[in-house]
């Protein structure tokens, strides 16, 4: 069973789901902006929302706007903290070298997640235990799926 989650919303096109089953409402531009290859900018979603406490809202890029148009999010993702009351924003990077996206009030230009979150303890300790994969970090596992073909990283 799928617990559904009340979130206030203020202002601006509502968040909706596309599809049933989807686990990201899309975000929609308040503005006209226009993105210049290699450029960024903050994309006014017009949106104020009311989390209840013990969750939180996740600002993703959309696939489609990838894919086709090299648009992504730079800080993906983009955490709205349940005491947050302020617009949502959300800042779009052109990573097309040579193509222009123009952005038009209404336009799709990011989904929104909303989790519950759990709330962490952190408990200062002089050494962690030990575990299989330890302090290997970036690349430890490899690319391939048998580590032991040419080119594979430890």
């Amino acid at each position: 069973m799928i617990d559904n989650v009340e979130v206030l919303i203020a202002g601006g096109q509502v968040p909706a789901y596309a599809h049933p089953g989807d686990a990201g409402a899309d975000l929609y531009s308040a503005g006209h902006y226009t993105l210049p290859p290699g450029q960024r900018d903050t994309i006014a979603t017009g949106v104020s929302v009311a989390l209840p406490d013990g969750y939180v809202a996740f600002v993703v890029p959309r696939s489609g706007l990838a894919a086709r148009h090299g648009i992504t999010i730079v800080n993906s993702p983009g955490t709205v903290d349940a005491g947050y009351r302020g617009e949502i924003f959300v800042t779009l990077l052109n990573t097309d070298a040579a193509s222009t996206f123009e952005i038009e009030p209404g336009d799709r230009i990011a989904q929104l997640i909303v989790m519950p979150v759990s709330r962490a303890r952190f408990i200062p300790v002089s050494t962690l235990p030990g575990s299989h994969r330890g302090e290997s970090g970036f690349g430890s596992t490899g690319y391939r799926a048998d580590s032991t073909q040419q080119g594979a990283t430890s």
